[in-house]
């Protein structure tokens, strides 16, 4: 039992759209094969992999650092105890040989990828999907429910305040109780009287957060804050730069309402700091680290390890990112949620095909592994790469 290859392809995943931050017209995203050589069903087990958008793809740091590390262990030294699955935690060990601590920049990106193509394999040399292995490892009872939100609302050249509403009705007539759209990339009042139009074309029907990309600093942080307060919002969103912690924790004097921030944070020592640091209240705010971009589910235990010191509930994490990778984890982890992009970043974006929200939730079918093989434009993807 070995892996014999682990290949990456650079896809572009470009749009116009663009947040209080960056646009995505050069974005790219990094998808990866772990090849082994274990036959299930006929077909060799692959397990594929990629990163969240938003950040650009890693195959430079996979195939120059970390591929080669994996392929050159000692096999044996990458299973399990009882040498019949792979060990995802030997293999993380094998890939971060020689790595020095801190400064993570784009290498946790990297690991991230390879890290949810392993979980893929595990989960399918084990012939189950991967929250039901998630859950069995923890003693706990695997629910397939998981609420998801919409995100979407991006600044998109000619977009309008019709436009704009027109969308968010979209998410609403598919499922979604919660809508997200973008703030902090024009005019405090232009922003204003998005988001009022936006409510009122929600209505009752759902509830709106708004995302500022950790665009904001503390002045104008507060000038939103003060007016973010007067609508019923689910949630206030990375509202300055991710570890400007004294700014995050300001906003509690300012903003009573739902906050949430995380997505760019790579490790469970950032998590740690910003827990200690950030002013985060468990008993309203979220936590939406993205396992893809930040080291891996390895390094995601680990940050729920940091979590549960601080009193803090898996259910206030809803991760970034709209992948299939979370998903499983908040189904077999007890997380609170996950992202969705159902339009954007396609093929990597969405649920398996013949997945439907119902009452802002999704049913997790049972499909081994990750679940990719459901998704038939993402799959076909993958298989060019590998098989």
């Amino acid at each position: 039992m070995r892996i014999v290859e682990i290949r990456e392809v650079t896809q572009p995943i470009s749009s116009p759209i663009r947040n209080a931050y960056i646009d995505f017209s050069k974005m790219t995203a990094s998808v990866v094969a772990v090849v082994t050589d274990i036959v299930r069903g006929g077909r060799r087990v692959v397990g594929y992999g990629f990163n969240s958008n938003g950040r650009y793809g890693q195959g430079g740091l996979i195939r120059e650092r970390f591929r080669d590390r994996i392929l050159e262990a000692d096999p044996a030294s990458l299973l399990d105890d009882e040498g019949t699955n792979f060990d995802p935690g030997r293999i993380w060990a094998a890939m971060m040989r020689n790595e020095k601590p801190g400064g993570h920049g784009e290498r946790s990106v990297a690991v991230g990828t390879i890290d949810m193509a392993v979980w893929d394999a595990v989960a399918k040399v084990a012939g189950v999907p991967l929250f039901r292995l998630l859950a069995a490892r923890k003693g706990r009872e695997a629910d397939p429910r998981v609420f998801v939100y919409a995100a979407g609302g991006y600044y998109y050249p000619g977009k309008d305040d019709r436009a704009l509403c027109a969308e968010m009705r979209s998410y609403v007539d598919r499922g979604y109780t919660v809508v997200k759209m973008k703030i902090g990339g024009a005019r405090i009042d232009e922003d204003r009287r998005r988001i009022e139009a936006v409510l009122g074309e929600i209505g009752a029907e759902a509830q709106l957060a708004v995302d500022a990309n950790g665009r904001f600093d503390l002045e104008t942080a507060i000038a939103y804050a003060k007016m973010l307060r007067e609508y019923p919002l689910f949630w206030f969103e990375e509202i300055g730069d991710p570890l400007d912690y004294a700014l995050q924790a300001a906003m509690s004097e300012f903003y009573p309402g739902p906050m949430a921030t995380g997505e760019n944070l790579f490790s469970h020592q950032d998590a740690r700091n910003l827990l200690r640091h950030g002013g985060m209240r468990p008993d309203r705010d979220w936590l939406q680290f993205d396992c893809a971009l930040s080291y891996g589910l390895v390094e995601y235990l680990r940050t729920l390890d940091v979590l549960a010191q601080f009193g803090w509930s898996p259910a206030r994490c809803i991760p970034h990112g709209g992948h299939q990778m979370s998903l499983n984890i908040a189904a077999g982890l007890g997380l609170g949620g996950n992202e969705s992009y159902p339009d954007l970043f396609q093929p990597y974006g969405g649920f398996p095909d013949g997945v439907l929200v119902e009452e802002g939730h999704i049913v997790m079918p049972d499909l081994p592994g990750i679940g990719f093989e459901g998704k038939a434009d993402l799959i076909r993807v993958m298989r060019d790469l590998a098989e």
